[in-house]
């Protein structure tokens, strides 16, 4: 082999350095003051850890990403098992350098690895991708991200060799730091990036002389140092994604935070939001262009809406698609439904799961509707229930009418053909089949299937009898009198 050939075999063979990323998500969150995990607790409509995952996908494969879970373990892998990422247990949480201390049998195949905090859910992969170039840049053994704060209270300050160098002396815990100490506005944000193997060369000289017991990542920065490692500080200029929620306020704080810039980002793409701060939308909503959403309006979950829709104020709707030029009227609330284009729906319309409401349909006040399908046109506008129901094009549906779905044991099924007209204040006991075209009169009881075309009246005949109001009252007084 020539020496110009040896060269190139030699550069085809040289690999990138393998990085992982590693997620603190096995603390208790004490000051929560919560039986649930911290992690699992949702800003902007979804668990805090699942944004620090999503972020973390967008630097490495999932594959790569490992999840440090300790408390509820089991409940935390259940939540984000489907995002691809792999778990490692920490049985027993003895502090941040206890939890890379039972994750290394899972990172040392690794080169590098980037330490994430589970309940910091702002920070952003251009960040993440900052650290782990400024950290091989530096040929560093240990880099932290540190960030000022205005109020640095509560936060371990981060000590420089001298104020223009990268290079880090210590972390101080604020517990521990002097006066002078204490007025140092860059704290340690609890990210970091570490060289493997020089990581774990010098973690065991973790100690556990605290007021807890347990051993620090934040040591790691004396340890380091003490073993003539390079230790350095990369300092982000948005301080506010290295945020963490250590208590309910934090996590309102950071659920505003979140849901004004899914509010933000959806205003550049063309939806009108008036009063912004007074919506809640979760992370994962649609809405087109040209759709106005009015104050106090809440979008959850997976909901999808089209353009040139208005969603009016007081209207709750989650898990639902709904399609273009759609009005929905104040105070709705909607679950794991469907609207098809320019239907109506409201004021006051309650859409349980399986509704499917269809073009150019109208459901108005305080209609309630349950696993049906409403055909094209129709309409079900004044207080009915309709429950297990399959109802054709251009129905009217009468006011006060009721599909009676449940017979104490089983569901059954009403059907309503196209172009049918149910009179107010009907009762369809189901299973019962109403044909193309027919009527039924107001106030009928119905129990039988009617034929197309047919008028079915399922009440008594009207029966008068003059007088008896009048006798009524008199034998009610004359029995008064008897009495007193």
């Amino acid at each position: 082999m020539t020496k110009t050939s040896a060269k190139n075999s030699s550069f085809s063979t040289a690999r990138s350095p393998r990085l992982a990323i590693a997620i603190m998500a096995a603390g208790k969150g004490t000051r929560l003051k919560s039986r649930h995990p911290k992690v699992l607790h949702e800003v902007g409509g979804k668990p805090i850890l699942a944004y620090v995952i999503a972020t973390a996908a967008r630097v490495v494969p999932p594959k790569d990403i490992f999840v440090i879970i300790g408390h509820e373990a089991d409940r935390v892998r259940a939540a984000v098992g489907d995002s691809g990422v792999q778990f490692v247990l920490q049985a027993e949480q003895r502090g941040t350098g206890h939890a890379l201390l039972v994750a290394r049998e899972a990172l040392s195949p690794y080169d590098r690895v980037i330490v994430l905090s589970g309940d910091a859910p702002l920070i952003t992969a251009e960040t993440i991708q900052k650290l782990s170039a400024f950290h091989a840049s530096q040929k560093a053994t240990m880099t932290l991200l540190s960030a000022d704060l205005a109020d640095p209270s509560g936060y371990g300050r981060v000590i420089r060799k001298n104020a223009k160098s990268t290079e880090v002396r210590a972390i101080v815990e604020e517990k521990a730091a002097s006066t002078p100490q204490k007025k140092i506005r860059e704290i340690n944000s609890g990210f970091y990036a570490f060289s493997v193997p020089a990581l774990y060369a010098h973690i065991g000289e973790l100690k556990t002389d605290n007021a807890h017991r347990e051993y620090y990542l934040t040591d790691m920065a004396a340890v380091l140092g003490r073993g003539r490692q390079k230790v350095v500080a990369i300092k982000t200029p948005h301080a506010a994604e290295v945020l963490g929620t250590n208590t309910r306020a934090e996590i309102v704080d950071l659920d505003a935070r979140l849901r004004l810039a899914k509010c933000n980002q959806l205003m550049e793409e063309g939806v009108t939001i008036f009063y912004p701060q007074t919506c809640v939308i979760d992370n994962a909503v649609e809405i087109g262009p040209d759709t106005v959403i009015e104050p106090f309006v809440q979008l959850r979950g997976k909901t999808k809406i089209g353009s040139d829709c208005r969603i009016r104020s007081y209207s709750v709707i989650q898990n639902t698609e709904i399609g273009d030029g759609v009005v929905v009227l104040p105070g709705c609330v909607m679950d794991d439904s469907r609207i098809a284009r320019n239907a109506i729906v409201g004021p006051y319309s309650r859409l349980r799961p399986g509704s499917d409401i269809g073009e150019g349909a109208h459901l108005g006040n305080f209609v309630e509707t349950k696993k049906i399908k409403l055909g094209k046109g129709s309409k079900a506008n004044h207080l009915t229930y309709l429950g297990d129901t399959e109802i054709g094009e251009g129905v009217n549906v009468g006011a006060g009418t009721i599909t009676c779905n449940y017979d104490g044991v089983h569901k059954h099924k009403t059907v309503i053909e196209d172009g049918a007209f149910i009179g107010s204040d009907s009762t369809l006991v189901a299973p019962v089949r109403i044909g193309r075209g027919s009527y039924i009169a107001a106030a009928s009881c119905i129990t039988e299937d009617v034929p197309a075309d047919s008028l079915a009246v399922g009440r008594a005949r009207q029966t008068v009898k003059e007088g008896w109001a009048r006798e009524k009252r008199a034998a009610n007084a004359a029995q008064k009198a008897k009495q007193s």
